[in-house]
């Protein structure tokens, strides 16, 4: 079928679906009078009359409710053409695993939706919660394909790592007790146990910190088992004990901050927490994720900071 032919059948479809031959006209922008010439001739063309026409009415005939589906099927199959072509040709996507622990920075999870807008068409990234130790391990035995972890994680020379983000970490302190505070010495704090991470999210970063604090005169602690981020709150809002968590108020942990809870910046303490984006070397050197590791090297050429 030629271009002319396939346009009539458009002319048609038109036609019949208005009833109407000056709606359709202006629909397909041009003149009622051109096209009751096309539509004579496409009726010429097929031997068949497809309208019934009257000073006020326009109706299909029997041959021209019989064309209606089969012109409207062939115009559906040649609009098509484009988007199979585009979709048959298309590298097909791959699902991969990217390991995601708990208190992500909304500027980080902005960069991983860049990343993975980026390499969106060869791959689709799925996030995976865990704690950083867990998803260390399920990186190396190729469960997930990368990760973020709060470093450091072990150096198994195996893994290749990108520095991502630096977060600075603040006293949580029951509210009434430093009322008015704009900063806390951790002097101040010796009267208070001190409240680790919850388990499931401790890590060699923090196992490292309650050493150091004990070192620098911080004594007493609470443990606090499975507890999660909420029940720490808990603790450090009766007054019982205090913690150390990401200063930022735009940090998702600020979110589990009970009424009688604040966060202060240390006056003599700085401690950060960083994190790093993961995974295997033999897959990012001629592997299949050397694609999805240079977009990461480019987006966070630069690490975030707090």
């Amino acid at each position: 079928m030629n271009r002319v032919e396939l346009l009539h059948l458009r002319y048609f479809v038109a036609v019949a679906q208005e009833l109407n031959f000056s709606t359709a006209a202006r629909k397909l922008h041009m003149a009622a009078s051109p096209l009751s010439r096309r539509i004579k001739d496409l009726e010429n063309e097929l031997g068949h009359r497809l309208f019934d026409r009257d000073t006020h009415h326009v109706r299909l005939t029997p041959a021209g409710s019989a064309l209606l589906p089969i012109a409207r099927g062939v115009l559906e199959q040649v609009d098509s053409i484009q988007w199979r072509l585009d979709e048959t040709t298309r590298p097909r996507r791959t699902t991969l695993l990217l390991g995601v622990p708990s208190g992500i920075h909304p500027d980080l999870r902005a960069r991983m939706a860049a990343l993975a807008e980026r390499v969106g068409d060869r791959f689709e990234i799925k996030r995976w919660p865990g704690g950083t130790e867990r998803l260390v391990d399920a990186v190396c035995d190729g469960r997930l394909a990368l990760t973020l972890a709060r470093l450091p994680v072990g150096g198994d020379p195996a893994l290749e790592q990108l520095p991502v983000m630096s977060e600075r970490l603040g006293a949580v302190v029951p509210r009434d007790r430093f009322a008015g505070r704009e900063s806390v010495a951790l002097a101040e704090l010796s009267g208070l146990a001190y409240a680790g991470s919850p388990t499931a999210v401790t890590n060699a970063y923090f196992r490292g910190l309650d050493q150091q604090l004990a070192e620098l005169g911080i004594k007493k602690r609470i443990e606090i088992g499975s507890a999660t981020f909420e029940g720490v709150s808990e603790i450090v809002s009766s007054g019982l004990a205090f913690s150390i968590s990401m200063l930022d108020p735009r940090s998702p942990v600020q979110n589990y901050r009970l009424d009688n809870v604040t966060v202060l910046p240390f006056s003599d303490f700085h401690p950060r927490l960083e994190t790093g984006l993961l995974w295997r070397k033999d897959r990012a050197h001629g592997g299949d994720l050397e694609e999805v590791v240079a977009a990461a090297r480019e987006i966070f050429a630069e690490p975030l900071h707090t």
